[in-house]
């Protein structure tokens, strides 16, 4: 990575989150002689190998720690923070920050927001209707074509949507929105199923520039061959075959322009990394949904191959000149396989002693997500959701796909679920 030894360029770090996107992006800062120290908030027991975790529960308390200790970045990992404003505050101090406003983070705070936004920029996106009216809901169930997708307007952490295979599904889970997320489903989305292939595109964007970072796919489904519920991920890869240059340049021309377009002409200019969910249906691109963070995992993936440096990005986003930064990627493909809880995603598990058999660092690498520790020398535990994911690394997708379930089958804890199938779309393609 390359780096500059310039004493007056020493930095420290906030970043603010606790999964494995935290961990990604604090074992990519470590690798630049410019970052001075790297502190969590609140991290986990893996992030803790790589810096100083921290309790600082409110906007507030981040803002005065950045002040005392002369933290020179904060990076945003996860949207609560950015949709409940943190970006704001830090800038409103003078604190340099990775992340959007939260006016700009409203594209992923309220699906309600995205679609209307997205539909009067005339961007490809599936029909919808998005109300707080419960027979509006189901009476346009009833006019769309077998599935249905309802969605919670609001945050859900990656849970908040369900593909309904029958309109008595459709109806019942338009009821149930409310009681199950509380206020993030008071408002749904109901739309059109999109059949065809999922893409992650991801976005570095400084208000009216952007640049696209190579295309990823993520595995939303607990279980193989795309079965069972929703997650927030279950692994991902990059770069997919499934995406060449004339596709990812529709993306660029019918979503990304528009996006940043549409947002500095109604004031609210979008500043960092933005997540395009895209569904491609016989070549052609259509929005899913956005988020305005880097996913997780996509984010575990992409980082290993990136070798601009991240500091990099982060000032040229505030100096507004991404367009002349140029991003580079070393060749090669990157695969992440999450190691989950026993109960995931449907509530608490027991935490469980971790332990690692030795593996080969050169097939790559684990990234720590819902991990914990007692003390410092006690036993690392798997104390919920997805625990860590195992990162391959190689020159061939089927190569790094096979490192990435070697390091999996290292990594042992009670109860531990994976897929077996990630990247097999792309390699049977």
């Amino acid at each position: 990575m390359d780096t500059h030894d310039s004493q007056e360029n020493f930095h420290k770090v906030l970043i603010v989150g606790n999964g494995g996107r935290e961990y990604a992006l604090g074992l990519h800062l470590k690798q630049d002689s410019r970052i001075e120290q790297i502190f969590f908030t609140p991290g986990n027991a893996g992030t803790a190998l790589l810096g100083v975790n921290l309790t600082l529960p409110h906007n507030q308390d981040i803002v005065e720690f950045c002040q005392k200790e002369g933290v020179s970045w904060v990076i945003i990992g996860g949207e609560s923070a950015l949709v409940g404003g943190l970006s704001d505050d830090l800038r409103a101090n003078g604190i340099s920050t990775f992340g959007p406003s939260r006016a700009a983070a409203e594209l992923e705070g309220s699906k309600a927001f995205m679609k209307d936004f997205v539909a009067s920029c005339g961007i490809p996106t599936a029909r919808y209707i998005q109300t707080s009216d419960i027979k509006a809901a189901k009476d346009f169930a009833r006019s769309l074509p077998l599935p249905i997708v309802i969605k919670a307007s609001g945050l859900c952490a990656g849970k908040g949507v369900i593909i309904a295979q029958s309109y008595e599904q459709a109806e019942s889970t338009i009821d149930s929105m409310r009681k199950e997320f509380g206020q993030a489903g008071e408002c749904v989305v109901v739309e059109e199923f999109l059949s065809g292939y999922e893409l992650s595109v991801f976005g570095i964007c400084d208000g009216e520039h952007f640049s696209l970072l190579p295309p990823c796919q993520d595995h939303k489904q607990l279980y193989n061959d795309d079965k069972g519920p929703n997650t927030g991920g279950m692994g991902a890869y990059t770069p997919s075959p499934l995406c060449d240059q004339a596709l990812l340049d529709k993306i660029a021309t019918k979503i990304f322009a528009p996006t940043l377009a549409g947002m500095k002409a109604r004031g609210t200019p979008f500043n960092g990394v933005l997540f395009a969910g895209i569904m491609v249906v016989d070549s052609e691109p259509y929005l899913l949904e956005f988020n305005v963070r880097f996913g997780d995992p996509e984010c575990e993936v992409l980082l290993p191959l990136l070798q601009t440096p991240l500091l990099d990005i982060c000032q040229a986003i505030e100096s507004k000149q991404i367009a002349r930064l140029p991003i580079r990627f070393r060749d090669g493909y990157c695969v992440g396989v999450v190691l989950a809880s026993h109960n995931y995603p449907f509530g608490s598990s027991t935490p469980y002693p971790i332990t690692i058999a030795p593996f080969d660092s050169a097939l790559g690498h684990i990234c720590y997500a819902g991990v914990s520790q007692e003390s410092a020398t006690s036993p690392m535990l798997a104390s919920g959701g997805r625990v860590a994911l195992a990162i391959g690394v190689a020159s061939t997708l089927a190569q790094a796909r096979d490192n990435a379930y070697t390091i999996a089958n290292a990594i042992s804890f009670e109860g531990k679920l994976l897929r077996t199938d990630i990247a097999n779309k792309a390699l049977k393609a």
